[in-house]
């Protein structure tokens, strides 16, 4: 496995030297807007497991933050990316139980106070395109929420009473379907955030692809001041 180290930000003061190799996932943007988050919502410790972990970065960031009972629970499909995290973890002396595994699967019988899942919801012809997936699989359906509606889906069955679920919504995926699959999973949808982008440069040329994916209503896209835009909002769902 040949790994590399980046430096990542987790807050203006701060930042952290990060293991990641091929196939692992790196944070973006909507990375870090989770991560923020996730701080604001949660105030006291509390068991959070970090679903589709990659690097490792969300639930290092919150240990760092002090708001994990630890260990930090954290799984990822690659076996690649739960190296890195555990690597990550010792290298700055917290404790992680990281397993490999699809969704919730190694996860049978047990329950959480806090879920943050940062697996991807972008529509599949996109995440082909662009640089985001190279060598992490990203079988998202054509609309992009194949994955993500399966995990809010199973999703409550894994918290604790009370328990918060934290989610990604990004506009490059059929919004209207991921937001209804949770308010039909969950009692409260509370958006938290929102942050616009512009469209990376190896998109720019996609412009076709796009608004056919638009046009179907299977991503939300817009365009101003010449440029088009697309989004991500960050929401927590929970019962009582």
């Amino acid at each position: 496995m040949i790994e590399t180290t980046i430096q990542y930000k987790i807050n203006p003061e701060q930042v952290v030297d990060l293991i990641v190799a091929p196939g692992v996932f790196k944070p973006t943007g909507t990375t870090s807007l989770l991560i923020k988050a996730v701080k604001e919502k949660i105030l006291t410790p509390c068991t959070i497991l970090d679903l589709g972990c990659g690097s490792g970065i969300v639930g290092l960031s919150l240990a760092k933050h002090g708001i994990v009972k630890h260990p930090l629970f954290a799984s990822d499909l690659s076996s690649t990316a739960v190296a890195c995290t555990i690597k990550n973890f010792k290298n700055y002396n917290f404790n992680v139980d990281a397993r490999e595994g699809s969704m919730f699967e190694p996860w049978e019988n047990c329950k959480f106070d806090v879920i943050v899942d940062d697996i991807s919801g972008v529509a599949e012809e996109i995440a082909k395109v662009s640089t985001w997936f190279q060598g992490v699989p990203c079988n998202s359906g054509e609309d992009g929420t194949s994955l993500i509606n399966n995990i809010i889906k199973e999703s409550r069955k894994y918290l604790n009473k009370k328990g918060k679920f934290f989610f990604p919504v990004i506009s490059l995926s059929s919004v209207d379907s991921l937001l209804k699959e949770a308010k039909n999973a969950f009692k409260n949808v509370e958006l938290i955030s929102k942050q616009e982008w512009p469209l990376p440069d190896e998109l720019k040329s996609q412009h076709i692809l796009l608004e056919e994916l638009r046009d179907k209503g299977f991503i939300k896209l817009e365009k101003k001041f010449g440029m088009y835009i697309w989004y991500t909002e960050i929401y927590v769902a929970f019962n009582d």
